[in-house]
């Protein structure tokens, strides 16, 4: 028998896109996909990012009487988004699709894409030929992920071409797809323990990193910190085992692709985990949020921070104090 997921989607302004993601986390496990508007070069194979373009945000649940209850309480949400005044959110999609038949459906939309400066995204059906210098990642996206356009993902990968040497231990939070794992393995680390809180997205990583020939280097775990008063943030935190400081250890390189408000709450994890000296890499912060990360990660400790800006989209690099 077929497997079938009703498909939400709805198209937004940026600014109202990290509020929206975070509504449908709320009730949908899988995974939320972002996609970022493009246009082709090179003869329909290459995307180019269309920044400021409204953004839509995919989710998928299942087709059965939870995954009803799923979509009624995002819809909900959206609609309680769209009335306190979170930009212009249009109407949300309903679609009912066969797993199988979307697996091969959506193919169509993933193109080549140039994240950083040399950093290259090719699904595995499409051909590309790089140039010297540039790392090529292959990344198929999958159900539960988005293209990697999101400005968010951008500023890490350009933030990790300039961070990354050769033999560096990372910790990347919030994993996703891994493509922020894979990007600082080919740029030169030597190890990364990557962490999300929902499994497909673990086995997203692990997928991912198999396909790079990368499985020996990257330790994908059904894991979260240790957040604020010894809580992991988590909505599944039940099902989730909370790393000790003392097992996450000291890490050259931290990435932390998430919103503003997790990283608020993992702030002293997130901090206390890279190493004296190291590099912390906070992203997914909304620009009228940026003080709700910023502040917290200032008090755990983090020093020189500069901010790499996208639109409204706001990445921060900073420092451990020694």
């Amino acid at each position: 028998m077929p497997t079938y997921w009703l498909e939400l989607s709805v198209t937004a302004e940026p600014e109202a896109i990290e509020a929206i993601c975070e509504v449908m986390s709320r009730f949908a496990t899988g995974g939320v996909a972002i996609e970022e508007p493009y246009t082709l070069l090179d003869d329909g194979q290459i995307a180019e990012p269309l920044p400021g373009a409204p953004v839509t945000v995919r989710v998928y649940v299942p087709d059965d009487s939870g995954g009803e209850e799923a979509r009624l309480r995002i819809e909900q949400g959206i609609w309680h988004l769209s009335q306190i005044g979170f930009g212009n959110i249009g109407d949300i999609t309903v679609r009912r699709v066969a797993e199988e038949d979307w697996a091969n459906a959506w193919k169509e939309f993933y193109h080549v894409s140039h994240l950083g400066r040399r950093t290259v995204i090719k699904p595995s059906w499409r051909e590309y030929e790089p140039s010297q210098d540039e790392v090529v990642i292959e990344l198929d996206p999958g159900m539960a992920f988005g293209t990697g356009l999101h400005p968010t993902t951008r500023n890490c990968i350009l933030a990790l071409e300039d961070i990354i040497r050769p033999g560096d231990r990372v910790l990347d939070v919030g994993s996703g797809s891994g493509i922020l794992s894979l990007a600082a393995l080919k740029l030169g680390a030597d190890h990364v323990l990557a962490l999300d809180i929902t499994p497909v997205a673990v086995d997203a990583t692990r997928a991912n990193a198999a396909a790079n020939g990368l499985s020996s280097r990257i330790d994908a775990r059904l894991a979260t910190l240790e957040g604020a008063e010894g809580e992991p943030f988590s909505p599944l935190s039940a099902s989730v085992v909370t790393m000790s400081r003392d097992e996450v250890g000291n890490y050259d390189v931290v990435v932390a692709n998430i919103i503003a408000r997790v990283i608020a709450q993992l702030a002293v994890s997130l901090v206390a985990a890279t190493r004296p000296g190291g590099t912390l890499i906070a992203s997914g912060i909304i620009a009228d949020r940026r003080h709700e990360a910023e502040e917290p990660l200032s008090q755990a400790g983090l020093t020189d921070i500069v901010s790499l800006i996208e639109g409204d989209w706001v990445t921060l690099v900073g420092k451990r104090a020694n």
